[in-house]
């Protein structure tokens, strides 16, 4: 797997080498970043943005973020067989700086409650058969990190059915392969 584009565009990106971490496929990565770019459904720009990668694993939506102009990323992950994973593709990046790197288990109230920023785009990319993410929904607007333009981006199974909360709204949905984004916003 290697970065799609960007100032980055090219360097490899290690993989896991066991079978519970799911990385996010280039073809649905570049539809992600296309649909960003490109769509008049919504006003995100990845310059400059402030992005959190939910679910990060490896790492390569958020490396994408930061190899395209992201002011920051910060990565939230704790399976621990991953971990050092992310962690190497973010040091072999060298001259990238703009990330920071949270190790608690998201479904803890604390890891929303200690985040200072808010963010424009936020990332979720939950194991398939995750069942909570109206939990994470309700931190992320207890909390207030979801920057008033903000977008947020799931990356689900196509058959999941999944309750968002009412001060959320779909704005687009599609199907690549087994899975599906999902494009929402406040």
């Amino acid at each position: 797997m290697r970065i799609i584009a960007g100032f980055l565009k090219g360097k490899k990106i290690l993989m896991p080498k066991d079978n519970k971490t799911r990385p996010l496929k280039d073809l649905t990565k570049e539809s992600i970043f296309n649909i960003i770019n490109h769509s008049n459904k919504f006003d995100a720009n990845l310059n400059d943005s402030n992005v959190l990668d939910l679910f990060s694993g490896i790492g390569s939506f958020g490396i994408e973020c930061l190899s395209r102009g992201a002011k920051k990323v910060t990565f939230v992950e704790n399976y621990h067989e991953v971990l050092p994973i992310l962690e190497q593709n973010l040091v072999n990046l060298k001259t990238v700086k703009n990330y920071k790197i949270i190790e608690q288990n998201i479904y803890d109230e604390k890891t929303f409650s200690n985040l200072n920023d808010k963010f424009n785009i936020i990332f979720l990319d939950p194991p398939y058969k995750d069942k909570n993410l109206f939990k994470i929904f309700k931190a992320i607007e207890k909390n207030k990190i979801l920057d008033k333009d903000g977008i947020i981006i799931m990356h689900r199974h196509k058959k999941e059915k999944d309750v968002f909360p009412v001060n959320l709204k779909m704005i687009y949905e599609k199907n690549y392969g087994i899975s599906k984004i999902i494009f929402l916003t406040s």
